[in-house]
């Protein structure tokens, strides 16, 4: 009986070969390797490639493949609820559990790779270290970003785990998690460093025989200031320091690895706003709160669901699609327009999408703004995933018309400690500060996504590597 493998898989975002070459330590390792380019989804984003490679399937319906997982973006209408949802974690959302009833101890419709691994290896633990669709997980240990929301308003720093014990240990060896460097104008190589050293304290003390890691740190310079100058070079360089002593211990322990990404970032300079327009032309609804202006998309003839470089438009009356279809096509920036059967050729053939998908021409992404002379919501300048109803880069960014916006931040900070209730509102609404994009097929192989690792494990189509196929050998469907 052949001993059961050891596969640890690095999602490290944003990898591409023109990157690598800036990482002297993954590619002396990534030379001894099979190197392929990673064509990923359309849209090329977190939650649609994770899904793909999680489940082995495409987010729309495919004929060789079956039924889509449905991650049709990072987020999207949620038509039962009347209600925009970005960046939900279940993993019922994407295996089929959740259409059914049941919860995450069942059989799922799709089965993910971490079924399949249990099903193939059932004497050996699986590990989901920071990649999406994590609460719950289908592995048998998972770790993921979970803020403490307060009663008062205040955010504080956490992670959930499964077992919950894992939390507690690792809290205890890592200190808390680096949230605010993780997402927002603070984010940067701390949160990378501290996944990686509690991703090589997992396998140490738990050994899983499959272990997923999601390693963030390239997705944030890259956005800031593009993904060919300095700065880029500056930010792989740090995550390769970063990178080594997990990638020794692996090594040293007689691992296969797997180094992946979900796509390359591309460089950009203009924003569009299909919401202005929807707006402008009568055909999206705005609540008048006491908040400031509010997205009513239940009331909406047509608004859209921006989410990098493609956008999901919702129209209630088909009869007034091929209308909004024309007037979204005209706005400067948006390079293709589809709907019905175009929709389902691009691989989105799902009731989760939008009746018009909308996909910007290179240099260009979508803003999800929705207000034009009515006044902006409160969580507009704030670092706020949840609430706003599309996905907004500024956040990575201090507003450039704020003077110290460290001082400023520090001291709302400490409003916050002593009791006051105060707003972190340094986020601008200045599109011009967001320098890369990605959600389009990629420009070139070299500033595209990557899959590295053993041959054994690769499952090449056509010379590349679709993201469904990723982890489709580390244990193949039945």
């Amino acid at each position: 009986m052949s001993a059961t493998p050891s596969i640890l898989v690095l999602n490290v975002v944003g990898l591409t070969p023109a990157l690598l070459a800036q990482m002297p330590r993954l590619a002396r390792w990534a030379a001894t390797q099979a190197n392929y380019a990673l064509t990923p989804d359309l849209p090329a984003v977190t939650c649609t490639v994770q899904a793909s490679m999680l489940t082995g399937r495409k987010p729309g319906a495919d004929g060789a493949l079956g039924a889509g997982h449905g991650a049709v973006a990072n987020g999207w209408y949620f038509r039962d609820l009347a209600e925009v949802w970005l960046w939900r974690q279940s993993c019922e959302l994407i295996t089929g559990v959740a259409d059914r009833g049941k919860g995450p101890q069942t059989d799922a419709a799709i089965p993910t790779v971490f079924d399949r691994w249990r099903a193939a290896h059932p004497e050996s633990k699986s590990a989901q270290l920071f990649w999406w669709w994590n609460l719950p997980s289908r592995a048998d240990l998972s770790l993921t970003p979970r803020p403490t929301y307060y009663a008062d308003g205040r955010k504080g720093p956490d992670v959930h785990a499964h077992p919950p014990q894992l939390r507690e240990r690792l809290r205890r060896a890592h200190g808390d998690f680096p949230l605010f460097q993780f997402w927002g104008p603070g984010a940067g190589i701390a949160s990378s460093k501290w996944i990686l050293d509690t991703a090589a304290d997992v396998l140490r003390t738990e050994q899983p025989g499959l272990t997923l890691v999601y390693v963030p740190h390239l997705d944030y310079d890259l956005q800031r200031f593009g993904p060919h100058g300095p700065e880029a070079e500056a930010a792989a360089r740090a995550l390769d320091e970063a990178l080594t002593p997990l990638l020794d211990q692996a090594e040293a322990a007689g691992q296969q690895i797997i180094v992946l990404s979900e796509y390359g970032i591309d460089p950009v300079d203009h924003c569009v706003e299909p919401n202005r327009l929807l707006r402008e032309r009568g055909w999206l609804a705005i609540h008048p709160a006491e908040n400031g202006s509010l997205l009513d998309p239940g009331n909406s003839a047509a608004f859209a669901v921006c989410d990098h470089q493609l956008a999901h438009v919702y129209v209630q009356d088909p009869a007034q699609i091929e209308e909004v279809a024309a007037a979204l096509g005209e706005l400067p920036g948006v390079g293709e327009w589809w709907t019905g059967e175009a929709i389902a050729a691009a691989g989105l053939a799902h009731e989760r999408s939008g009746e018009i998908v909308l996909l910007a021409e290179a240099g260009s992404w979508f803003g999800y703004r929705y207000w034009n002379d009515e006044p902006e919501p409160d969580f507009a300048r704030t670092v706020d995933i949840h609430r706003k109803p599309g996905y907004d880069p500024c956040e990575l960014c201090f507003d450039p018309k704020l003077s110290a916006p460290m001082a400023r931040a520090a001291f709302k900070l400490l409003k916050k400690k002593l009791g006051f209730r105060t707003t972190m509102d340094l986020i601008g609404l200045d599109t011009s500060v967001v320098q890369g994009s990605h959600g389009r097929p990629p420009s070139s192989a070299e500033h595209g996504p990557v899959w590295i690792g053993p041959e054994s494990l690769a499952r090449p189509v056509d010379g590349t590597i679709p993201a469904y196929a990723a982890l489709a050998a580390i244990a193949p469907a039945d």
